[in-house]
């Protein structure tokens, strides 16, 4: 018996989401924003919107399997028909990736939380630029700084470094979810 996991479907419609609600959709603003939205909603109930675990990278958090699922176009065929191409003229090499709207999300696969968690994300950073958000993602004791220091780059960034005392759980709630979704997905397999 396999775990019913919607986390792939929530993940390839949260990218159609910022797709279609944001501007400047690069890889690197796109991992932020899926990074926001995961921590964002751990902080109030204890458990991810998408799966994904992130790692403490130069330029913020990046769910490094995403990462490279697009590097290698491995990624679900929904979020490969998103990604443009821009290479320098007269070079082999990728100048940069961007994504753009291909197709409607489905938001049926979302709770009302987590719409709403969706929306704010999209509406504070739509039009904000890479950048700019790197400098948001590295704030002092925030998850990547706290990991950058504790454990140093390229570690996993743990999902309770998101909370603080505006969380809306406690630690040992968050701990027990987290606990309890890992154990069930060591069991019945995470459906991915």
């Amino acid at each position: 018996m396999k775990l019913i996991d919607k986390s792939k479907e929530k993940l390839i419609n949260s990218i159609l989401y910022f797709c279609k609600n944001t501007k400047y959709l690069t890889q690197t603003k796109l991992y932020k924003l899926l990074y926001f939205l995961d921590f964002m909603h751990f902080r109030e109930t204890g458990r991810s919107v998408t799966g994904l675990t992130y790692y403490a990278w130069e330029m913020g958090p990046v769910p490094k399997k995403l990462y490279l699922e697009i590097k290698q176009q491995k990624a679900p065929k929904e979020i490969l028909e998103c990604i443009r191409v821009h290479k320098d003229e007269g070079a082999d090499e990728t100048k940069m990736i961007t994504f753009e709207k291909s197709r409607e999300p489905n938001m049926r696969v979302f709770s009302e939380r987590e719409k709403e968690l969706l929306e704010k994300v999209a509406f504070i950073f739509q039009e904000a630029k890479a950048e700019h958000m790197v400098e948001v993602t590295h704030l002092k004791n925030q998850p990547w700084e706290k990991t950058i220091k504790t454990k140093g780059m390229k570690e996993t960034i743990d999902y309770l470094l998101a909370l603080d005392d505006n969380a809306l759980i406690s630690e040992d709630i968050a701990r027990e979810r987290l606990a309890v979704s890992n154990e069930m997905k060591l069991l019945f397999g995470n459906g991915k």
